[in-house]
């Protein structure tokens, strides 16, 4: 079904509950600059979120090393009522790119990752044609009620884990106190993807340092490894049992932006 989209800037906090009460994930990305609401009429459709991840200049170099993190930006979150057939985030894309071209005419590219570790290859994307740029491996932990957390939020596991060693601190845990605590460390893909936002800035990719095709990633690309001990992983069937619905570690950002109300 074909939907006239447009866009209208949310507030924090609407954008915010819309998605975590949709997306799988409900952790939000900290760099958000725009909060974008997808509306069908005057229907709440969709939320797209745009911003940067956790290494803005390292990430957009990956595309050309001539640009910096002002040349783009980057999806955080995107997700869709469910009452719309999946073709439906294509369109939602397509209605994102035009008021970018509109309202952030300096902006080259938009750039995004699709979460392999959760099982996504990042279909919508393939079907938007963005161009694809390989994968690199990520980390996270799940907890013992099977909480995803990431190395970023397990600022207070590494405390308990440095204090049961004697230590300062600690940066990744250890498999010793991970044993103890029942978490496990997992590896799993992350696919990096790219929309050029004019004819011009797609030259640029074919100077970049990483090969862009259109050959992409499926469900049988989808990989994960899991930590058995100091150096030694061990490839992993299938994925890995997680509980998304569990926030714990990770509550103070989830709750971020109730408590800054």
């Amino acid at each position: 079904m074909k939907y006239d989209f447009h866009i209208t800037e949310l507030d924090k906090i609407t954008a915010i509950d819309f998605v975590q009460e949709r997306h799988y994930s409900k952790v939000m990305p900290r760099l958000t600059k725009h909060y974008l609401g997808v509306y069908n009429d005057t229907e709440l459709a969709g939320v797209l979120t745009l911003g940067w991840g956790t290494r803005p200049k390292d990430t957009i170099r990956q595309v050309h090393p001539d640009l910096d993190s002002p040349d783009y930006w980057e999806i955080g979150k995107m997700c869709m009522d469910e009452s719309y057939p999946t073709n439906s985030e294509t369109q939602m894309l397509s209605a994102v790119v035009r008021w970018m071209k509109q309202h952030c005419p300096e902006k080259k590219f938009l750039y995004t990752w699709a979460d392999g570790i959760v099982g996504k290859a990042g279909y919508v994307y393939q079907a938007f044609n963005f161009w694809y740029g390989g994968f690199i491996w990520t980390d996270i932990y799940i907890g013992a009620d099977g909480e995803k957390i990431h190395p970023r939020t397990s600022k207070s596991l590494c405390q308990e884990n440095a204090k049961m060693l004697g230590k300062e601190m600690v940066f990744w845990l250890t498999p010793e106190f991970m044993k103890l605590k029942g978490i496990q460390r997992i590896k799993g893909k992350q696919f990096r993807y790219v929309m050029p936002l004019s004819k011009v800035y797609r030259k640029l990719l074919k100077d970049s340092t990483v090969n862009w095709t259109r050959n992409y990633p499926k469900e049988k690309d989808l990989q994960w490894k899991q930590q058995l001990g100091r150096g030694k992983w061990e490839i992993l069937p299938s994925m890995p049992e997680m509980n998304l619905a569990v926030v714990n570690i990770n509550k103070k950002n989830v709750d971020s932006h109730i408590t800054t109300l």
